[in-house]
C-alpha cells in the first residue's frame, strides 16, 4: 500500500503520540522508543513505525517520515514536529500534540453525538416509508382499484412511487447504490467544497463559524508554542478552516503581519464576524508577548461556546423534525384514508 493512502484511527493516533511522548520524556533513545512501540502495534500503525525506524537508522528526521503519511499527519503536525526537532524539544511537542489531539477527538465526538438523534429519526422514517410503499400500499390500492374509487393526486403519486419500486426494484436499487458510491467519491475528492456548502446553510452557519474559530485558535496555539513563525503558522492554519470567508480573513491577516502589523489589526477588519472577546484576548497576548497562551485560552472558550450552540441546535432541531416528519406522515396517511372516506360517503346516501 502507498504510504500516502494509509490512514489511522483517532484512537491509534492518540495512542501513538501519547506513548511516544512518554517514552522520550523518560529518557529512552528515540530508536529504542520506536522499537518498543512496534512490539504491540498492528495494521497501519505498525507500517508507520517500521518506516519511521528504517528512516531514523538512515539519519533522517521524524518529521520527514511523518510527512510521507499525509492522511494521518497533516501539515500542522509535520511542521510542529519539524520546529521541535530543530529546537530539541520533541518530547514536549509530542505531549502538546497528544493533549490537543485528545481535545480534537472530544470536540469531534460532541459534533457527532449531536447528529446521532436526527440521523436515527430520519433513517427510521425512511425505513417505515419504504415498508409502507412496498407492503401496505399495494394491498390498499388493489382494493381501491376493484372498487373503482377515484383517487386524489397525492394518492396517485404514492401509487406511482409504489409501483415503480415494485416493478423496477433492481434498476432503482442499482441506481441508488451508484448514487451512494458517487456521493462518497465526490465527498472524498471535494471534501472542502462540500463542507463549505454545508457550512453556508442558514441553520448551520453560526455553528460552522464557531467550529472554524476553534480550529484556527487551537492550531495557531500549537504552531506558535512550537516555535513556528507567525506568518508561517497563519499560512498553515488557513487550511484547517471550512469557511472561505474565514480562510480569506486569515490570509489577509498574514499579509498585514508581513507588512509589519499585528494579528489583532488584521482580524479587526472582520469585527462582528470575529467575537470582540477574541480580539481583546489576542490584543492582551500581543502586548504581553504571550500570544500562544492567549490562543489556547480562546480555543478553550470557543470549545465551550460550541458545546452550548450544539446543545441549543439539538434542542431546537428535535421539535422541528417532529413537526416536519409529522406533516409528512400525516399527509401520507391522509392520501390513503381520503379515498376510504370518499367511499364511505358514496355508500352512506344509499
Amino acid at each position: 500500500m502507498n504510504n500516502r493512502s494509509i490512514t489511522l484511527s483517532n484512537n491509534d493516533k492518540l495512542s501513538f503520540l501519547s506513548n511516544f511522548s512518554t517514552l522520550l520524556s523518560a529518557g529512552i533513545p528515540i530508536i529504542e522508543a520506536v522499537d518498543s512501540l512496534s512490539e504491540d502495534a498492528k495494521g497501519s500503525l505498525k507500517k508507520i513505525l517500521i518506516s519511521l525506524r528504517a528512516n531514523l537508522v538512515q539519519g533522517k528526521h521524524v518529521y520527514s517520515v511523518l510527512e510521507e503519511f499525509p492522511q494521518v499527519f497533516d501539515e500542522i503536525i509535520v511542521n510542529i514536529i519539524r520546529a521541535s526537532e530543530e529546537a530539541g524539544t520533541l518530547e514536549i511537542a509530542l505531549k502538546d500534540l497528544k493533549n490537543i489531539t485528545k481535545k480534537n477527538i472530544e470536540f469531534s465526538d460532541k459534533v457527532k453525538s449531536a447528529l446521532i438523534y436526527p440521523s436515527f429519526v430520519i433513517t427510521v422514517f425512511f425505513a417505515i416509508l419504504l415498508l409502507i410503499l412496498t407492503f401496505v400500499m399495494p394491498k390498499i390500492f388493489t382494493v381501491f382499484s376493484r372498487l373503482q374509487i377515484k383517487m386524489p393526486l397525492a394518492t396517485r403519486i404514492l401509487l406511482f412511487i409504489s409501483n415503480a419500486l415494485l416493478q423496477h426494484t433492481v434498476p432503482i436499487g442499482i441506481t441508488m447504490i451508484f448514487l451512494l458510491i458517487g456521493g462518497i467519491v465526490i465527498y472524498k475528492r471535494k471534501k472542502k467544497s462540500v463542507m463549505r456548502f454545508i457550512s453556508s446553510l442558514p441553520f448551520i452557519e453560526q455553528l460552522s463559524k464557531e467550529i472554524d474559530l476553534t480550529r484556527f485558535s487551537r492550531s495557531l496555539y500549537l504552531l506558535l508554542s512550537s516555535g513556528v513563525p507567525i506568518a508561517s503558522a497563519l499560512n498553515l492554519a488557513q487550511h484547517v478552516v471550512m469557511s472561505k470567508k474565514m480562510g480569506n480573513l486569515i490570509g489577509e491577516s498574514r499579509t498585514m503581519i508581513l507588512s509589519g502589523k499585528k494579528l489583532s489589526e488584521g482580524l479587526k477588519n472582520a469585527r462582528g464576524y470575529i467575537p470582540s472577546i477574541m480580539l481583546k484576548i489576542i490584543e492582551a497576548g500581543e502586548k504581553t508577548g504571550t500570544l500562544e497562551g492567549s490562543m489556547n485560552e480562546i480555543a478553550d472558550y470557543l470549545d465551550y461556546q460550541v458545546s452550548k450552540t450544539l446543545q441549543s441546535f439539538t434542542v431546537l432541531l428535535e421539535p422541528i423534525m417532529i413537526v416536519v416528519l409529522g406533516l409528512l406522515v400525516g399527509g401520507m396517511m391522509l392520501s390513503i384514508i381520503g379515498p376510504i372516506y370518499g367511499l364511505i360517503g358514496q355508500i352512506g346516501p344509499r
